[in-house]
C-alpha cells in the first residue's frame, strides 16, 4: 500500500487504509501483554506533540504509543513557549522543521490548523483534534473497540450518540466512521446541540423513550463542552442530567438490555452520566483508553514523513 504523509481526517482515508490501520492495531495491542512492551520500529525518529488545547488522554496516549515504538518524544508546551509572546503557528512550525522533527501531533481550537501545518512541513502531521472539525484517531479507536466487542463484524450494529453533538469533533469522526463500516447511528440531545444539517439516514430523538424504542446496541455519551459554548444551550447542568444524562434508572435499562456504554473522556460525573456507570460491566471507557494506544501505534507505523500522496488523484 502506498504510504501517506499525514492523517488529518476520516473522509480522506480509503477502505484499504482504514483496514490496514485497524488490523495492524491488533498485534500492537498484543504487545501490551509482554514483559517488554517496546519494539524498535521508529528507533531514531522524533515525535513531537503540539497541543494548543489542554489534553490528558490523547496527548499521553500518543506519547506512550511513540515511546513503545522506540521513538524519541518531545512535548511542546505552548503555555511556556514563544506562542504566548505572539509567535504564529507557521513560525512555530518553521522552528520545528529546523529541528528535523519526523512526526507532529497537533491539537488546536481552530478547525483546519493541522491541514495548514501539514502543507508547510515535511514531517507527518496527525490531527489530534481541531475545533469542531475532526478527531480521526478517536474515531479509529472507537471503531476498533466496537470490532472487539462484536467479534470483528460491526455491520448492522446500532450506535446512539448522546450529548453535545453540535460542538463535538468526536461525534463527527466516530459517527462518520461507524456509518462507513455499516453501522446505524442515531442522536439524542437538546435541540440546540444537534447540528442543523444531518444525513437523512441518521435518526434524531427528542427523549430517551424514543431511543429505547430504537433499541440501540451502544450508547456513546459525549461531554458537554461548556468551554466552546459562548451562550447557554440549556437551562442548567442539573436539568441536562435529568433529561439527557445516563442516570441510575437509565443505567438499569442499559443493563437489562445488554447495552454497551462508551465515552471519549474526560467524564463529567453528574452531567452526562451517574457515578455508577464507571463500574458498569459493559462500560467500554477504559477499553477505549487502552485501545487508543494500540491504534495510535498503528497510525505512526503507517505514516511516512516526507511523502505527499494526499495531493495525488
Amino acid at each position: 500500500m502506498t504510504p501517506r504523509k499525514d492523517l488529518l481526517d476520516i473522509q480522506s482515508l480509503t477502505d484499504e487504509e482504514l483496514e490496514f490501520i485497524l488490523s495492524n492495531a491488533v498485534p500492537f495491542k498484543n504487545l501490551f501483554k509482554r514483559s517488554v512492551k517496546k519494539v524498535p520500529t521508529l528507533k531514531g525518529r522524533t515525535v513531537l506533540t503540539l497541543f494548543y488545547e489542554p489534553s490528558t488522554r490523547t496527548r499521553s496516549s500518543f506519547e506512550i504509543a511513540a515511546s513503545r515504538l522506540s521513538a524519541d518524544v518531545t512535548n511542546f508546551s505552548v503555555s511556556t513557549s514563544s506562542v504566548v509572546k505572539g509567535e504564529s503557528v507557521l513560525d512555530t512550525v518553521a522552528t520545528l522543521e529546523a529541528m528535523r522533527t519526523d512526526y507532529v501531533v497537533v491539537r488546536h481550537s481552530m478547525s483546519g490548523i493541522p491541514n495548514l501545518i501539514a502543507k508547510h512541513t515535511n514531517a507527518s502531521v496527525i490531527n489530534a483534534g481541531d475545533g469542531f472539525h475532526a478527531h480521526p484517531t478517536q474515531g479509529l479507536l472507537d471503531v476498533f473497540t466496537l470490532r472487539e466487542v462484536f467479534g470483528g463484524d460491526v455491520r448492522g450494529a446500532r450506535v446512539a450518540f448522546i450529548g453535545d453533538i453540535q460542538h463535538s469533533r468526536v461525534a463527527r469522526s466516530t459517527n462518520l466512521l461507524c456509518r462507513r463500516m455499516g453501522m446505524q447511528t442515531a442522536m439524542l440531545a437538546p435541540g440546540s446541540l444537534i447540528p442543523r444539517e444531518l444525513p437523512q439516514e441518521i435518526a434524531v430523538f427528542q427523549d430517551w423513550k424514543e431511543l429505547y424504542a430504537w433499541k440501540p446496541d451502544v450508547i456513546y455519551l459525549l461531554r458537554v463542552q461548556t468551554e466552546r459554548q459562548n451562550v447557554p444551550f440549556f437551562p442548567s447542568i442539573g436539568e441536562y442530567h435529568r433529561l439527557f444524562g445516563l442516570t441510575d434508572e437509565r443505567l438499569k435499562w442499559a443493563r437489562d438490555n445488554g447495552i454497551w456504554v462508551m465515552h471519549p473522556g474526560p467524564v463529567n460525573r453528574g452531567v452526562e452520566l451517574t457515578d455508577s456507570v464507571m463500574e458498569y460491566e459493559r462500560s467500554l471507557i477504559d477499553q477505549q483508553v487502552e485501545n487508543g494506544i494500540a491504534v495510535r501505534m498503528s497510525v505512526l507505523y503507517w505514516l511516512k514523513p516526507g511523502s505527499s500522496t494526499e495531493d495525488k488523484p
